[in-house]
């Protein structure tokens, strides 16, 4: 075994025997702080950072989180020339929106009663949609038409009879039939609403009596589109025959209290995202009065309040409901603010400078990339408001894609 002492210590700190090291130039590399292409990446490479603005959190480093890992170790101040993608600073409007979960069908269910002696000899399937004038049932041969309005009729209409609000909705629906010609559409059923009553039986095949009786036509608030027949032929006329809905396609969200005030007023307008990713319009058309609990009760204090919702009822234009589904899960966009005429970068161009503070890196007209403080505002989709030493028009680097 050899000891410490078996060979003397050097003064230039070489083992025995090891030749002096070639003199030369200096060896070339990466500049500090640029790693050498195919070397480990810092430990910052790859993080993605959040940004919470309104309570939205929003990522800004993804797929580019090397090159923003990169930026951040150098100055702000510091400038150099770069060859990576642009996107330039533009001058727009932009809405900030809260997108909630919600389904597309045909609205609230409605009941369809008949009435009277007889038996049923029609009725009509699930899916037929049915408007005024329209066959609702028939009994014993007779069919009973569809009128439009908000009270069923309660008593036996002739000539001579107590004005009243049945007589009103009586003419109206005479009027819109095209038979009231002559008829002042009041709450008054005088000898030209008698007529009229007598050219509307005739149409209809039955006995021109110029009286209607309370079981002559179903009353219901507007066209009506059937979803399911509890009736059978054969049967009685009387008690429920069906259940029916709206016609019109409608979106029913449930939106957490603490949000309804600021983004659902009725007759705004929202977006509607539909499955595959088709997006409408609509309008809101109505908001709920009641707060309810996610167990569906009635929010009560300490009792699911924090997840209250309120009913939201979305109507799609008449032109986008026509080519949309039947019924589907759907994600509606309330607009919550809106600014006009700010600058916007795309968000993937921000860079986070500090866990609160952004920047972004300007490229110039010569090449030159300087990094230039910036404040957000509200966030649409892939652009963010940004205010700074910036103008429209100016490029900014953003993540190759």
């Amino acid at each position: 075994m050899l000891d410490a002492d078996t060979f003397p210590a050097r003064d230039d700190g070489r083992a025995p025997d090891t030749p002096p090291p070639e003199t030369g130039p200096p060896e070339t590399g990466p500049p500090t702080g640029e790693p050498e292409a195919g070397s480990a990446a810092s430990p910052r490479r790859g993080r993605r950072r959040g940004v919470l603005l309104g309570g939205a959190a929003v990522l800004v480093i993804g797929a580019g989180a090397g090159w923003y890992a990169a930026q951040q170790n150098e100055s702000p101040a510091t400038t150099s020339n770069s060859s990576l993608p642009t996107a330039s600073v533009v001058r727009t409007n932009l809405t900030k929106t809260l997108d909630i979960d919600g389904t597309l069908g045909y609205g609230e269910s409605l009941r369809v009663l008949g009435g009277g002696s007889g038996r049923l000899t029609w009725l009509p399937k699930v899916g037929d949609v049915i408007e005024r004038g329209d066959r609702a049932y028939r009994v014993d041969g007779t069919s009973i038409p569809l009128f439009y309005g908000a009270a069923p009729l309660w008593r036996t209409l002739s000539q001579g009879v107590a004005s009243g609000s049945d007589v009103l909705l009586l003419e109206q629906n005479l009027k819109a039939l095209g038979y009231a010609d002559g008829v002042t559409v009041d709450r008054t059923y005088t000898w030209a609403t008698a007529r009229a009553v007598r050219k509307w039986q005739k149409a209809q095949g039955r006995a021109q009596t110029g009286t209607v009786g309370l079981d002559d036509a179903v009353v219901q608030p507007a066209a009506i589109r059937v979803t399911k027949v509890e009736a059978v032929l054969g049967g009685s006329p009387g008690g429920t025959l069906y259940t029916a809905s709206d016609t019109r396609k409608v979106v029913s969200v449930n939106v957490p209290v603490n949000e309804a005030q600021a983004v659902a007023r009725e007759g705004a307008q929202v977006r509607v995202e539909l499955p595959g990713g088709k997006k409408v319009a609509g309008k809101i058309s109505g908001v709920g009065t009641v707060a309810t609990s996610a167990s569906g009760s009635q929010a009560q204090t300490g009792q699911g309040t924090e997840t209250a919702t309120v009913l939201v009822t979305i109507t799609l234009d008449k032109k986008s409901s026509e080519k949309t589904l039947d019924g589907a899960p759907v994600t509606v966009g309330f607009s919550s603010s809106e600014r006009e005429n700010v600058l916007a970068v795309p968000v993937n161009a921000l860079l986070a400078t500090t866990d609160k503070d952004y920047a972004v890196r300007v490229v110039d007209a010569n090449g030159t990339v300087r990094t230039v403080a910036v404040q957000l505002g509200i966030f649409d989709g892939d652009n963010v408001e940004v205010t700074g030493d910036l103008s429209e028009g100016m490029k900014v680097q953003v993540p190759p894609s």
